[in-house]
């Protein structure tokens, strides 16, 4: 399925990630419904995390620096799943994934709540160029350097996962 299709049908949930309803990804976006996706940060052997810069079709934050993949969760799906798809989809890989946390839903994730995932290869991806202009492995420190001076060249959920994630790990 197009990741961007405004029909598409997801899971609108309650604050304790509970399913209510379920609505087009249009509406759930206009309608500022909680809704569920995931985030997935794949690094390498040498500890670099792959960052992708978003194509400029997509319709939320087109050319921003984003976590290694991430999407909705499907009606229906699990978080898991939706993990796997994902990586699949956007990067053509599969690999083995943990989750690490969920956060959300607030205002910096789109009002989802986000289940975040992590993976290691050192395969290089192959981003689906209708999902990602471009992407490179970066060291976790000059990424969240990257981040502390330039946050508006950044997906707000990321830079808020990114932070989470590193504050968990010290």
């Amino acid at each position: 399925m197009n990741a961007q299709d405004p029909d598409e049908i997801l899971d609108i949930i309650n604050e304790r990630d509970e399913i209510v309803g379920s609505a087009s990804r249009r509406d759930i976006h206009a309608g500022g419904h909680f809704h569920r996706a995931v985030h997935i940060f794949m690094f390498n052997s040498s500890g670099q995390i792959y960052v992708q810069r978003r194509s400029s079709q997509k319709d939320r934050y087109p050319l921003k620096l984003d976590s290694s993949a991430a999407g909705h969760v499907d009606s229906g799906e699990d978080y898991y799943d939706a993990a796997r798809r994902e990586s699949l989809e956007e990067l053509n890989i599969r690999v083995e994934i943990e989750e690490q946390f969920r956060y959300g839903p607030v205002l910096e994730t789109d009002n989802e709540r986000v289940a975040l995932y992590i993976c290691y290869s050192d395969i290089h991806p192959v981003p689906n160029p209708d999902e990602i202009l471009s992407g490179d492995f970066l060291n976790p420190k000059e990424l969240t350097s990257n981040m502390e001076r330039n946050p508006d060249d950044f997906v707000p959920a990321f830079i808020l996962l990114w932070t989470i994630f590193r504050s968990r790990k010290q």
